[in-house]
């Protein structure tokens, strides 16, 4: 299993931008597709973007998307999550997660990846 920890959360006013960081070990990064999840209070765990383990195929959630910008690098084992023009409704814990296969089928399923991160919380102030 991949061992995951992000950083780069924080508190932000609306229209601002932030970029998340996800660092990972214990796996061969470039074996495996890596997605972000959110989960806000009360809601449940949402899929935000994913990308291939070569990083030139990425899908996002409707609601990030033009917003938000997955990358990954293969030779530093980082994930990043480029979060632009961000609003009220994007606070939550953000969370990175391994997928278990180098494909991005199933990507926006929670089932589909067996690691994560501990989180990192954003807060969107209006």
């Amino acid at each position: 299993q991949a061992q995951l920890v992000e950083s780069g959360g924080g508190l932000v006013q609306a229209g601002g931008s932030l970029r998340l960081s996800c660092a990972a070990s214990g796996r061969t990064f470039s074996d495996y597709a890596m997605g972000w999840f959110r989960q806000a209070p009360g809601k449940e765990r949402e899929f935000i973007a994913a990308i291939s383990w070569t990083g030139d195929i990425t899908a996002y959630a409707d609601s990030v998307k033009g917003r938000f910008t997955i990358s990954r690098d293969n030779a530093k084992n980082t994930l990043s999550l480029q979060m632009n023009s961000l609003k009220p409704e994007d606070t939550a814990v953000y969370y990175c997660a391994a997928k278990t296969s180098k494909t991005l089928v199933g990507v926006s399923t929670a089932s589909a990846y067996g690691s994560w991160g501990q989180g990192t919380q954003v807060t969107v102030s209006s």
